[in-house]
């Protein structure tokens, strides 16, 4: 039998969190088919791998991609960071399953217009995905406040017995057809209404089938306390496990708190799963909010429908040129997006080293100017985080992107280096990665990755940007 691909004296860490060893690995198809000290079956193609490390495809499990996937199959930003699997329909927002009848609420206009939304149930939105062929695997979550939005005609109150009747009814059959799990934003204006029994009702739906329950927490701000108990008893409500959403202690009056938060979470996981994502910037993106203006720390804009030249200014320059409030000021940019400074490092620190913490990039992709995790925050943690502060080891970097997030979302066959795993795969210098990509220039691809292979087909080179587009749509496997 001859291979297809044979990676050659590579150092491979597999994804386990074990430690890293020297190895071939050869490919068949789709799979990876043997692991050993030395492979002599000969090989379509050998990439030699001296001082390369070969790792499983990074999992981003927090993302925003839905509609950009099918849009822009070559979907640069991610692959280009070594990502072979993005999990979309975070924080309450999803394109699967989600119907528009007038204008699009906010925040599900981070994901598009209007016309995009066309993918009533789980299957359309998988066949879109197998159509479009991207160059990485997208699995589905599905938002709350997509399902709100469906059967809703206000937002901005909690959800009647009938209603929640319908959006269980319609969860159902998005977990029937391989979602995920359930994900809510409960933070957002279009959610903050509803109560927690609603939410309860709906994650009724998830248990016993291997689904999760994530969360953008009501609050990350000084109730977080109470937000991840609210978060914790709809997870033991509904006997499914939980992922905190880009744990955060947000607000200069919050910093330091991880510590409690942590020290919760330590106390909670002790009675049911728990696990949370982050990602390693010490500033966050969302659309522009009126609850979160302050002058505490900066905010930039970064797009406004209204006002479209002020983007790329802080919010407090515009204020001050416009000669009013910085609350009068953010009502006349609206709808608009922003960058807020407001975590604490070594809040973001603690966070990512804390032992069931994945990562996540949590990018918008359709930000004109992006934070630059949307390009960045794979690099990011191998390079500055592991690497060159040594927050923690690069075995353990590689399994809060692999192996922890394949095992959390139940992404069989995926995560590892392992014979018979899929070849997903991801080669890399340990010595030269980093993340590039800047506040001020977000849209610059990493360096250091060598090569991204998917499914078996070469995806990525960073000198040939992509080669290859064997993506997937993947199903929850009960």
């Amino acid at each position: 039998m001859k291979l297809d691909w044979l990676f050659k004296n590579v150092t491979v860490i597999d994804g386990s969190g074990g430690p890293e060893y020297r190895a071939d690995v050869a490919v068949s198809g789709e799979r990876i088919v043997d692991i050993a000290p030395a492979i002599h079956t000969a090989a379509e193609q050998v990439v030699e791998g001296n001082g390369l490390v070969l790792a499983p495809g990074f999992i981003d499990v927090h993302t925003h991609d839905d509609l950009n996937v099918i849009r822009i199959p070559e979907y640069l930003p991610k692959i280009s960071q070594g990502i072979t699997t993005v999990i979309v329909g975070n924080c309450g927002i999803s394109a699967a399953t989600a119907t528009m009848k007038g204008e699009v609420p906010d925040p599900m206009n981070l994901l598009g217009e209007q016309a995009q939304f066309i993918y009533p149930t789980v299957n359309a939105y998988a066949d879109a995905i197998e159509t479009a062929q991207p160059c990485i695997n997208v699995g589905t979550l599905i938002g709350h406040t997509a399902l709100r939005n469906n059967h809703m005609d206000d937002l901005f109150r909690t959800a009647t017995e009938s209603e929640i009747v319908a959006m269980r009814e319609q969860l159902r059959l998005a977990l029937s057809q391989g979602a995920l799990g359930m994900s809510t934003g409960l933070a957002y204006a279009s959610a903050f209404q509803s109560s927690t029994e609603e939410v309860m009702a709906l994650a009724e739906e998830l248990a016993g089938s291997s689904a999760v329950y994530t969360t953008h927490l009501r609050s990350e701000f000084e109730p977080i306390l109470d937000a991840l108990d609210e978060a914790f008893r709809i997870g033991r409500h509904g006997k499914v496990p939980v992922v905190v959403s880009h744990h955060k202690c947000a607000g200069a009056k919050n910093w330091g708190r991880t510590k409690e938060t942590l020290a919760f979470i330590d106390k909670m996981r002790q009675h049911q799963e728990i696990a949370c994502d982050c990602y390693p910037y010490s500033a966050s993106s969302s659309t522009l909010d009126l609850k979160q203006v302050t002058d505490e720390f900066d905010i930039v804009i970064t797009w406004s429908e209204s006002r479209p030249e002020q983007a790329g200014k802080t919010l407090k320059e515009i204020a001050d040129h416009w000669q009013v409030t910085l609350h009068e000021a953010a009502k006349q940019l609206m709808p608009a997006g922003a960058i807020y400074y407001n975590m604490d490092e070594q809040d973001v620190r603690r966070v990512m080293q804390y032992p069931v913490t994945m990562i996540g990039s949590d990018g918008l992709p359709n930000d004109p100017m992006p934070h630059p995790r949307l390009w960045g925050a794979f690099p990011r943690v191998l390079g500055h985080y592991s690497r060159d502060e040594k927050l923690f080891p690069l075995t353990t970097a590689i399994h809060k992107m692999t192996g922890l997030s394949a095992a959390r979302f139940g992404l069989a066959g995926r995560g590892q280096i392992k014979t018979g795993n899929f070849a997903d795969l991801v080669l890399f210098n340990p010595e030269t990665v980093r993340d590039v990509a800047s506040f001020s220039d977000p849209k610059r691809p990493a360096q250091g990755i060598e090569a991204v292979m998917v499914n078996g087909v070469m995806s990525y080179r960073p000198e040939q940007k992509i080669i290859g587009r064997a993506g997937r749509f993947l199903r929850r496997q009960p």
